[in-house]
């Protein structure tokens, strides 16, 4: 995995690719005004090696396409890589000069030549600091002391074969995009937009295409239609002739389809947006697209019809099948979101997505963007009691959960490959927070060992984290990392997958053959692990199949890693020696296999010159490839094996078309290579030439030779060796200890069997080792390091646990909750399971694997239950107890309360639930002025007011994941007047008796009440009780104004009392319902205590008849009168 470096701060063209679709990205941040305006990378369009937010890094799926530019990197990238070809070019408006290529941010860098020499070609054969003129003569002030060892550079200026030609009326545009097909194939096609920044659109386009690689181009606007505005260029990647047009969805939602390399077009109109698409890896015709409302449609007929497949799909997580691991080729994997917002891992057929065909193949949700499909593997992510658990499923077999060592503890998890049937992970344990650790695992992923510790990790431009590693292409094994040790960061090499590490040896001598004061381990060479987000492109380090001797990287000498005084170094013998090649930061393209390097400076100058070496990187000669300066934005080379046309993209100023300049290298060679041409090359480390098991040699063009190689030759021959100990690494549960030796962990118990040993049967007994993955060797101490079958001894049960599936301690009432029996030790065909679900059920099993997927309950009633579990076989025994939560949702909460209440006097609240029996609950009382909540078990309390007003209590009732609440409010005084009140019988027939009818009635009672008397409604408050017949309590309160004067005596209590009982008693009093619809109000007794609402259902009837028994010997219009200071009996 390469790291990939924020942008830097001046305006410049930057670069990057779109993944699969080969839309290399340049575009100016800073443009408008702040930030980058460029567009940013849509979900679905990461880069194989780029990870994504949160949980697992994902190797982008090949031949993804994006619809929207990739995040901005900083500088030009060269691209190279076989497969179809499209550079996507940005320039944004009114930056002056056009700048091209700007400095990384935080880099120290020498300074450039005065900007109008450049554009007028002066101080262009400026030659490197101490290096030797053509011919050898030494530039004043340099001290040449080991010629030998020094990097030659020729100053001659050569010329290399080029043409030119300007996309004419495209000066506005500032985006490009280039498809070059390659493969024999003379065709280029070119899209050029304006992108308008303010109103974040396109608003033209042109689109363009070459039949002669380059040389001329023809505008085929009138072919697309010349009103029509493309957004987005997409090609087949098993098939370039297919080419695909996406329209501006602002305008129109259509695409327009090629099938002979872009010369005519057909237009299809869609009735959704694509986000992005995903070409299948075999079939041509098929494609998916993910829409911009998370819709996921497939089309076999290369987007002329579409289906919708699913809903609700989360973006990037989608994949076609894998062939040789699915069955069906036309089989989907996706990860979709349940109304309730939960995920799903889910495949289903292209053309036949139903509810009732799709499957899921994870039992049970996953945590949200987390599933991968890569290779053979699948991954998911599942969070349990705060901690993530990562499952695999190898060769679409049954899932099973990853396993770390023990106390690792992991907080992230990045899957950085899956190659040769091995899983290369990055994992954050506990402990860590800028660093990870790397593991390595068997073939089913299963069983994970530590590779290397404390990797430098760093968050990319779009908040992801980038792992400092990076493969070594062409050479199985070899890794490149970036170490942290005692808060210095140090570069790393294995040949043998992580089973052994050594620092570089630094270079014997610089760039002027001077020597190299370095000295292992104290002082090494150390290198910026950053690849291009482009595949096709050169970054800070690159490295090729058809070149694997030779690695090209930008970096250091001394202790450290460093962000200063950065150097270009080459390596021609797979890391095993270094040298300077440039004091100053270069990109590098690989020619003709690699026989031929191509440098061009970093700058944010115009150029005219690069550089050629024909013997990896130890003389360069000077070429010219255009006669005026150029703002270079980016370079494309050819498609396919040789590479040996290549496209420059750029400049002449900021106001002028793009310049297009054809480079053809062939004029450079003499001839084509014949076998005397070659040397052979033993792949080595540090001496030692058994490489992963193997003895390797490569053929080497000769470096006086100046031949064109053409087609790649690869390995002479490969001849195993005899496997020693360091083709082994430690197997699962041991570690490397200072002697070599793998002795098991703290943690780990070797002598425990596989849950399905049984007696009779085999297993494989570790030797505390495991054969590297992928390595060749062969006898020697194969037999003694590779683990031996043995027969199973009988054992008695130990280590007996029972858990539930998702690995909470709740359950559903009346729902399935699944059961995993688990033992560590056992003989498990011969052993009784007795399992007691603690409601009365019991069952039995006689052995566990028939309960591998779990045992399924049902429980009809909530509580805590006891569920135990008894192992027996004829050794022994073992007991395992879960103590499992049963609860059932709560619907509703009402909490019951007097109206009002008199000072210091105990009130009771109480919290009704719906249903009543939900299980465990917590509540939690906010009342009066208290900050803090009393929390109880218990659904009452009692408590006390001190002080007189309106006071609102609160309840809140926790079950399980929900919190439900309910609010009151409570009148206290020192002392009040209550009187019931009744109704014409006709209100019961409109009473549906809920609280919120209740208190719209006793809103239009006080107001009819107030009107009738003219009494300040301050003294009135009343309160229609639950249940039928209606009642309701009306409460005589007293009034103090603001002031604390004026406030009225029990006198004038008894005063208001008597004028509401004469104005009930004169049957005057009454509302209406609704049209023609009056309601009586009657006075039916004043109580000597308040009435309480007991619950929302018909229960309060009951009280109300209780009461009348109590005042039955009281005539209906007798006021009771009475005057006290306190009311005991409230």
């Amino acid at each position: 995995m390469g790291k990939v470096g924020a942008a830097g701060g001046s305006p410049a063209r930057l670069s990057a690719l779109l993944a699969g679709a080969g839309l290399l990205v340049l575009c100016v941040p800073g443009a408008c005004g702040g930030g980058s305006c460029c567009p940013q990378l849509p979900p679905g369009s990461a880069p194989r090696w780029a990870p994504t937010p949160g949980g697992f890094l994902r190797q982008g799926p090949r031949g993804r396409a994006a619809a929207t530019p990739l995040p901005l990197l900083g500088r030009p990238l060269f691209a190279v890589a076989p497969g179809d070809r499209a550079l996507s070019l940005e320039r944004a408006p009114g930056t002056g000069a056009s700048v091209a290529v700007a400095p990384r941010s935080g880099r120290r860098r020498r300074s450039e030549a005065d900007p109008g020499k450049a554009e007028r070609g002066e101080g262009a054969s400026r030659s490197p600091r101490g290096v030797l003129r053509d011919g050898g003569q030494q530039e004043p002030g340099t001290l040449e002391r080991d010629p030998d060892k020094a990097t030659r550079f020729r100053m001659e200026e050569l010329r290399l074969t080029s043409t030119t030609f300007a996309l004419t009326g495209d000066s506005a545009h500032n985006q490009a995009m280039v498809h070059w097909s390659g493969h024999n194939s003379s065709v280029i096609l070119i899209l050029t937009k304006l992108y308008d920044y303010n109103l974040g659109s396109i608003t033209e386009s042109s689109l363009w295409r070459s039949t002669d690689y380059g040389t001329t181009y023809e505008k085929l606007n009138d072919k697309v239609g010349l009103k029509t505005i493309l957004s987005y260029l997409y090609v087949c990647p098993t098939n370039k002739r297919k080419i695909m047009l996406l329209t501006d969805p602002e305008i129109e939602s259509s695409l327009l389809i090629s099938s002979d390399e872009g010369a005519t077009y057909q237009k299809y109109r869609l009735n959704f947006y694509i986000q992005s698409l995903l070409f299948h890896p075999k079939q041509e015709d098929w494609i998916l697209a993910y829409s911009q409302d998370q819709k996921l449609y497939s089309s076999a007929e290369f987007g002329r019809r579409w289906q919708l497949i699913q809903e609700g799909v989360v973006p990037n997580r989608f994949y076609w099948s894998v062939m040789g691991s699915n069955k069906e080729p036309d089989l989907v994997h996706l990860e979709a979101r349940t109304v309730d917002g939960h995920s799903q891992y889910l495949t289903c057929r292209m053309q036949n997505c139903t509810e009732a065909n799709r499957n899921k193949p994870f039992p049970g949700y996953i945590d949200p963007d987390s599933l991968i499909v890569q290779d053979d593997y699948v991954f998911v992510q599942l969070t349990s009691g705060g901690r993530p658990h990562y499952y695999v499923s190898y060769r679409r077999n049954a899932f099973a959960q990853m396993k770390l060592p023990k106390y690792a503890l992991p907080k992230d998890m990045h899957v950085i490959s899956t190659d040769e049937n091995q899983v290369f992970a990055a994992v954050q344990e506990w402990n860590q927070n800028d660093t990870y650790n790397l593991y390595i695992s068997d073939t089913r992923g299963v069983y994970f060992t530590l590779a290397l510790e404390n990797v430098q990790s760093s968050r990319g431009p779009e908040g992801n984290i980038m792992i400092d590693l990076y493969e070594v292409a062409g050479i199985k094994g070899m890794f490149l990392a970036n170490k942290k040790i005692d808060n210095q960061v140090k570069t790393f090499i294995t040949y043998n997958k992580g089973r052994d590490w050594r620092l570089l040896q630094a270079p014997d001598t610089d760039l002027r053959g001077d020597p190299v004061q370095c000295l292992l381990p104290y002082c090494s060479l150390h290198l910026h692990l950053k690849v291009s987000e482009n595949p096709y492109t050169s970054g800070i380090i690159a490295s090729r199949d058809t070149a694997p001797s030779i690695i090209v990287a930008s970096g250091n000498i001394g202790s450290e890693l460093s962000d200063s005084d950065i150097s270009m170094f080459v390596s021609s013998d797979a890391g095993n020696t270094w040298r300077q090649i440039f004091e100053e930061e270069h990109s590098v393209l690989y020619l003709d296999q690699g026989g031929v390097l191509v440098a061009m400076k970093h700058t944010s100058l115009p150029i005219r010159h690069l550089w050629l070496s024909f013997d990896e990187g130890r003389s360069w000669s000077k070429y010219s490839f255009t006669s005026i300066p150029l703002f270079v934005d980016g370079v494309l080379g050819e498609p396919g094996e040789e590479t040996l046309i290549m496209t420059v993209f750029g400049h002449f100023s900021h106001r002028s078309e793009w310049q297009l300049v054809k480079v053809d290298y062939k004029s450079i060679f003499d001839r084509r290579c014949a076998e005397e041409d070659y040397r052979p090359w033993q792949l080595h480390s540090q001496g030692e030439a058994c490489i992963m098991g193997a003895k390797r040699i490569y053929k080497k063009r000769k470096s006086e030779r100046k031949c064109m190689q053409g087609k790649y030759a690869g390995a002479m021959e490969s001849e195993p060796c005899v496997c020693t100990e360091a083709d082994f690494d430690c197997d699962y549960g041991y570690e490397r200890h200072s002697n070599g030796q793998c002795l098991p962990a703290f943690w780990f118990n070797p002598s425990s069997l596989s849950k399905d040993c049984s007696l009779g049967q085999s297993y494989l007994n570790s030797t505390g080792y495991r054969k590297v993955v992928s390595n060749n060797c062969t006898d020697g101490v194969r037999e003694q390091y590779t683990a031996k079958p043995q027969k199973c001894p009988g054992k008695a049960p130990r280590g007996l646990r029972i858990v539930t599936a998702d690995g909470k301690l709740t359950a559903e009432q009346g729902h399935n909750v699944t059961l995993m029996v688990q033992l560590e030790e056992g003989d498990v065909q011969r052993t009784l399971i007795q399992v007691d679900f603690g409601d009365g059920i019991a069952v039995s099993y006689v052995n566990l694997s028939s309960m591998e997927d779990g045992i399924k309950h049902v429980y009809h009633n909530v509580g805590i239950f006891r569920v135990t579990v008894q192992v027996d076989n004829s050794l022994g025994s073992d007991s395992a107890v879960l103590y499992l939560h049963v609860t059932c949702p709560l619907e509703h909460v009402h909490l019951s309360l007097p109206f009002v209440t008199t000072k210091n006097k105990e009130v009771n609240a109480t919290a009704v639930l719906w249903p009543s029996q939900v299980g465990t609950l917590t509540y939690v009382w906010w009342y009066g002025n208290n900050t803090e909540p009393l929390i109880t078990l218990e659904g009452s309390i009692s408590f006390k007011f001190t002080s007189e007003g309106m006071n609102t209590i609160t309840v809140q009732v926790s079950a399980g994941n929900a919190i439900l609440q309910d609010t009151k409010t409570i009148a206290v005084y020192e002392e009040f007047r209550s009187l019931r009140l009744s109704f014409s019988p006709n209100l019961d027939d409109y009473n549906p008796d809920i609280p919120e009818w209740r208190r719209d009635i006793s809103r239009v009672i006080k107001k009819s009440l107030v009107e009738a008397t003219g009494i300040p409604a301050q003294h009135i408050l009343v309160a229609v009780l639950p249940g039928l017949p209606t009642a309701a309590e009306l409460f005589v309160l007293p009034y103090q104004d603001p002031s604390g004067e004026n406030k009225q005596s029990a006198e004038d209590l008894e005063q208001i009392s008597e004028l509401l009982i004469h104005k009930l008693n004169q049957n005057s009093m009454h509302f209406e319902l609704k049209p023609g619809v009056q309601i009586l109000v009657h006075a039916a007794h004043l109580t000597a205590a308040p009435l309480v609402d007991l619950t929302p259902t018909h229960s309060g009837s009951a009280m109300l008849m209780l009461l009348s028994v109590v005042f039955v010997g009281l005539a209906v219009f007798v006021i009771y009168k009475f005057k006290r200071k306190y009311f005991h009996s409230c």
